[in-house]
């Protein structure tokens, strides 16, 4: 499951997060907290060890704000 985590972290840090002006407005734009934003960017850097096993809420806020279905977020993730 670990495995799974960071591939979803990464997609999210390397496609959505890296490109925002800051985490902070990613983070307002997506409906999460700040501190969810750097979970996910940690665990895609694997900075001190972070794994940060992201919740379906979590993932599901993340896709609705980019008008994505989770179904669509995983097709994603699998090319």
């Amino acid at each position: 499951m670990i495995e799974a985590n960071n591939i979803i972290c990464k997609y999210i840090y390397r496609n959505w997060i890296e490109s925002y002006k800051s985490q902070r407005s990613f983070a307002i734009d997506h409906n999460i907290e700040e501190s969810i934003v750097r979970k996910i960017k940690n665990t895609a850097l694997k900075v001190e060890n972070t794994n940060y096993n992201i919740p379906v809420n979590t993932l599901q806020k993340i896709c609705e704000a980019r008008n994505l279905k989770l179904s669509e977020f995983f097709k994603l993730i699998n090319n």
